[in-house]
């Protein structure tokens, strides 16, 4: 179940776990600490009640960012309808907790970010990934997300790279 996250010692901790101990991190994800996730997102998400950790059976396994609102920049991909920024949420740095990857956690998470989008009353849940994160893409596509479109958008982590844009419509106005 998702729980919001106020801890931000413990929410950075699980975030460097993750980046240091997940095979193909370099190669897929791209996060180097202190780049992605930076200190300054994380608090800024724990502040605007936008972090959650998942936890299973007691355990922490995983931490996920859900915005109610979509950026801006969101607005120049081909969307399948025009919503306005505060109809759609957005999902960011969905990280699984080492020790428990590869076990459907994946799909957990985003099963509860889209009950928890849908309660609050959005039409589409929507994020972005790396182009080379084939792994996050193919579990996104199984789970019935629609890809819309490319970006090539410039982070200190990637340099400039492609962001694959991703959306699932949730209130069956499509």
């Amino acid at each position: 179940m998702l729980e919001l996250a106020k801890d931000f010692e413990l929410v950075r901790e699980k975030y460097i776990n993750v980046i240091e101990n997940t095979p193909g991190m370099e190669e897929y994800a791209r996060w180097v600490c202190g780049l992605h996730p930076t200190d300054a997102m994380l608090k800024s998400y724990i502040e605007n009640n936008e972090m959650y950790f998942y936890i299973d059976d007691g355990n922490l396994v995983g931490m996920i960012a859900i915005v109610m609102h979509q950026n801006d920049d969101y607005k120049t991909v081909a969307w399948e309808r025009e919503l306005k920024n505060d109809e759609v949420s957005t999902l960011h740095i969905l990280a699984i907790c080492p020790e428990y990857q590869k076990k459907g956690y994946g799909t957990k998470i985003l099963e509860e970010a889209i009950e928890l989008s849908r309660r609050n009353g959005k039409k589409a849940v929507r994020f972005d990934a790396l182009r080379s994160n084939v792994p996050a893409q193919k579990m996104y596509e199984r789970y019935g997300f629609k890809f819309r479109g490319i970006q090539k958008l410039y982070y200190e982590n990637t340099g400039w790279a492609d962001f694959l844009f991703y959306e699932m419509n949730i209130d069956n106005g499509a």
